[in-house]
């Protein structure tokens, strides 16, 4: 199969700013601009691009997707976000122990930080 990820797309009114918060989350870098309405964000060889477009009404309500991230300390990682401007959702454990916590950025997209594997 010749299928890969290249790209996830986020829609936002800002997309100049939502980029600029994820890339210092991931400690990336913009790779393009576009005038404000379509920012690329490279996080890492082997990982795919981030990009935010600037659309005029986001979707309302939870996002359909969403990212799930993994950390060595997920407490560390999640006061850290919290300190860049990201809130907690919630936290939630399976039967298995398994727990993770679900926070939103900046424009409210909800994305997952759990223990690596």
């Amino acid at each position: 199969m010749g299928l890969r990820l290249g790209m996830i797309t986020i829609d936002t009114t800002d997309a100049n700013s939502l980029a600029r918060w994820w890339a210092d989350q991931f400690d990336g870098e913009i790779v393009a601009d576009n005038d404000g309405w379509y920012v690329m964000v490279r996080i890492g060889d082997g990982s795919p691009i981030l990009s935010f477009q600037k659309v005029t009404d986001p979707t309302p309500g939870k996002n359909r997707m969403h990212l799930d991230l993994t950390a060595p300390d997920i407490d560390a990682e999640v006061a850290r976000l919290v300190e860049a401007g990201a809130s907690v959702v919630g936290t939630h454990t399976m039967d298995e122990g398994f727990t993770w916590t679900v926070l939103a950025d900046p424009d409210g997209n909800q994305f997952c930080v759990a223990p690596e594997h």
